[in-house]
């Protein structure tokens, strides 16, 4: 006796509209010279969102937007469609993007992965509040202190690891005084990606308001 088996296709968990997104997202890639940029998540947890925007100063209208993202399918079609809804509007109007409403665009997201359309809102959220301290527009200015320099840190990848540069101990001593943040970093001066471990702490950390400079130390 002859048995047929009957093939079917992999089901995905997804609505159609978070795979036409993860499949052709749209606004995909780096604007060089930002007006501000953030980045959310990390590799280690699988899912990380880089965002980049261009800003007309005297409307603060949104006037282009793009993203970048190692992730899932969720985590990509999230960032498409923040994007979607960022660009043309205001800072204040992009501000209010929940991810409640990035999941409702894409036709809701399975709850185990909820936490992508938070990491795209959290992502677009930082971007514009790289353009608005760079551009002395907070209202709510927070102290700068050594858990605060640490928070910043934790954006600031360890190209040796693919993780931040707290988790992975590369930093060995914080100190904020007098408008001055000192960043000792254990890596030689010499090493590959010592600049650019050096140009992003003092690009994360030069536009909070109170700091007046920023200076790294490598140990040898």
């Amino acid at each position: 006796m002859k048995i047929e088996k009957k093939s079917e296709g992999i089901k995905f968990p997804y609505s159609e509209k978070v795979l036409e997104h993860f499949r052709n997202p749209h606004n995909v890639g780096k604007i060089e010279n930002a007006d501000g940029k953030g980045l959310e998540g990390s590799p280690a947890c699988g899912d990380m969102v880089a965002v980049y925007i261009k800003v007309e100063p005297e409307t603060k209208v949104i006037e282009d937007v793009k993203f970048e993202s190692y992730g899932c399918a969720s985590n990509i079609a999230t960032g498409s469609v923040i994007t979607d809804l960022a660009k043309g509007k205001t800072l204040d109007e992009a501000k209010k993007i929940t991810w409640k409403q990035a999941s409702e665009e894409l036709g809701g997201l399975p709850p185990i992965k909820a936490h992508c359309s938070v990491l795209a809102v959290e992502g677009l959220r930082a971007a514009i509040r790289d353009y608005e301290e760079k551009h002395g527009l907070v209202t709510e200015k927070e102290p700068t202190t050594e858990d605060v320099v640490r928070r910043r840190l934790k954006h600031v990848m360890n190209p040796l690891t693919g993780l931040d540069i707290i988790r992975t101990n590369l930093i060995l001593k914080i100190s904020v005084e007098a408008g001055v943040v000192r960043v000792v970093v254990d890596l030689p001066e010499d090493h590959q990606f010592a600049p650019a471990i050096k140009e992003d702490i003092i690009e994360k950390l030069g536009a909070l308001w109170d700091v007046e400079k920023v200076d790294v130390v490598f140990t040898a």
